[in-house]
């Protein structure tokens, strides 16, 4: 138990602008590693009793530290609650009591909400959270003695959106000169570029600084909070909703975002797209990478505007990104140089930053995909097939290029499963155009069902003249047949995962039925096919196999390719 320890006395207060010391358990003068960025959990009980449960809970998740937020509680009691929290706590605690006005739910006195955060440094709380607004009040009635070590944290918080640099870097000077230890600023991220900005701001600061920009848009500035020098961050509890929006599994920055091992040297590496939540893209590829003892970390990036994006990306920070919807056509003209095979099929899934600081694009999608369709039917078929075409593919993109010019200078696509088959693709998007492409590469006869013709006939037009296009209704009516059915629709996925764009008739039809949506891996259109004594092929191949060829292209070495399977699965499971 902490021992309380109350001081009034007329001590003039300390202020300091140094790095902040962080208290080891049971106290608050024992300093911790200053390059490593903290982990907090937020205790947000409504209930004392509860509120004791998560801190115990968050000291056995491995927390670094509690915030108690005090405004929480409805049954807190400033005479003896905070003592019995401060004294229960094993975990240095920032207590704060977040007034109404800021965002928190105290809605009181205000003179009695400063009395309780006076008395957290009396009974010396290894930190407290005073908003920047009421400092001047705050210290104008707290007597701290020169042997307090508890630390001052000044805080800023925009609900609505996130202030210009300038008026960011003032915000946070005005903290250091008005008393604070250390200097926080939460804002809203309308857009991924402002929890870019976010993130820069430790680096601009005389002293240590909590940067977070709230909000999904904003995730990327908690996950790479150990890069960029945060002095903290935020984790929420499994089941725990967090006490602001955007805030992250305390479990995902220990373990999958490895956020204190990170570097001001790690490289980053990401996912873009909208929505992006649901990919499991980090989970594997972080898997991967931390087994290879890469200092790279690997992060969603939901991105509205991509080429203002890229323009705010740092050369020297983002090395590649992979690219999924709906970014794929629109990357093929963000990229600097282009694989030829990417710009055959007018999408890319990949862009890798080269050493100079180029972008070149790749599409790994259309082999990964097609090596798994093959594999299917080889195996539908009770044939082994040609060995480097009926597995799912993770030879490089510049292979998978020259073996295509190699094809389209001898006018053959090669032997493939896929010969004469008639194949219809659902979808012209950026997935869409690479199977149509990598379809009639391997010598199929391709059907693509669009609800936009026009943008349908303009892919058939850009593959070769014998490819047919139809309305998805034709498709579902079963009027149109074919014997390969690919669907690169998002339908399936969610919020859809009990819709299917599959035929109601004449499914049984059809040799094998493909779905490039991989989360659920079993989709409706897949249940129905196997009911229909379809061969089937999840999406999970293919973003096995195109996430193999992205880790090639990253790191320039091999792909743990069962690695990055069972890292899918077990995503799949645990969330």
């Amino acid at each position: 138990m902490r021992q309380s320890k109350i001081v009034r006395g007329a001590s003039s207060v300390q202020q300091t602008s140094g790095a902040a010391a962080v208290a080891a358990p049971n106290t608050a003068n024992t300093t911790v590693s200053q390059h490593k960025t903290l982990l907090c959990v937020a205790v947000t009980a409504s209930q004392t009793t509860e509120a004791l449960r998560q801190v115990r809970q968050a000291t056995e998740a491995g927390a670094d530290s509690v915030e108690l937020r005090l405004d929480f509680l409805e049954d807190f009691e400033a005479s003896t609650t905070l003592e019995l929290l401060l004294g229960s706590c094993n975990l240095p605690a920032i207590v704060t009591y977040r007034a109404g006005w800021e965002g928190g739910k105290h809605e009181g006195s205000e003179d009695d909400r400063l009395a309780v955060l006076r008395d957290a440094v009396r009974l010396g709380a290894a930190y407290v959270d005073v908003e920047l607004k009421a400092a001047r009040n705050f210290f104008a009635g707290l007597h701290r003695t020169e042997s307090s070590n508890t630390k001052i944290i000044l805080s800023s918080h925009d609900y609505q959106g996130t202030p210009d640099n300038a008026s960011l870097d003032v915000t946070i000077r005005e903290m250091f000169t008005a008393g604070a230890d250390i200097a926080k600023v939460a804002t809203t991220a309308q857009d991924i570029g402002d929890a870019l900005r976010i993130l820069r701001l430790p680096g601009r600061a005389t002293g240590p600084v909590i940067a977070l920009a709230m909000g999904e848009k904003g995730l990327v500035s908690r996950l790479l909070a150990g890069k960029f020098g945060g002095f903290l961050t935020f984790g929420r509890l499994e089941g725990g909703l967090g006490s602001a929006p955007g805030q992250p599994l305390l479990s995902e920055l220990q373990g999958m975002y490895h956020v204190q091992s990170q570097q001001s040297s790690t490289k980053v590496l990401g996912v873009i797209g909208n929505p992006v939540s649901h990919s499991k893209s980090p989970a594997l590829h972080n898997a991967a990478l931390q087994a290879a003892g890469v200092n790279s970390v690997y992060v969603p990036l939901l991105v509205d505007d991509l080429p203002a994006f890229l323009r705010g990306c740092p050369e020297v920070d983002f090395a590649g990104f992979s690219v999924t919807i709906p970014h794929k056509v629109t990357a093929l003209a963000c990229a600097d140089e282009v694989d030829p095979v990417a710009a055959r099929i007018g999408a890319l899934n990949t862009l890798v930053r080269s050493l100079d600081g180029r972008l070149k694009g790749f599409n790994t999608d259309w082999s990964a995909a097609i090596g798994a369709i093959e594999q299917g039917l080889s195996e539908q078929q009770g044939t082994a097939g040609p060995l480097s075409d009926a597995q799912p593919s993770s030879s490089p993109p510049q292979q998978e290029s020259k073996r295509i010019a190699s094809n389209d200078a001898a006018g053959t696509s090669g032997t493939s499963p896929l010969n004469r088959l008639r194949v219809v693709v659902l979808g012209a998007g950026g997935a869409g155009r690479a199977l149509a492409f990598g379809a009639a590469d391997k010598g199929a006869q391709v059907i693509i069902a669009n609800r936009n013709l026009e943008k349908a006939q303009a892919l058939a037009a850009a593959i070769g003249p014998d490819v047919e296009v139809v309305l998805p209704d034709a498709i579902i009516s079963g009027k149109v047949l074919g014997d390969v059915l690919i669907n690169t629709t998002s339908i399936g996925m969610h919020p859809l995962e009990d819709a299917s764009p599959g035929p109601r008739s004449g499914l049984e039809g059809y040799k094998l039925v493909f779905d490039a949506v991989y989360t659920p891996i079993e989709t409706l259109l897949l249940k129905e096919a196997a009911a229909a004594g379809c061969k089937t092929v999840s999406g999970l191949e293919m973003f096995v196999g195109q996430a193999a060829q992205q880790y090639e292209l990253f790191n320039g070495s091999q792909a743990p390719v069962e690695l990055l399977r069972q890292a899918v699965l077990h995503s799949m499971v645990t969330k």
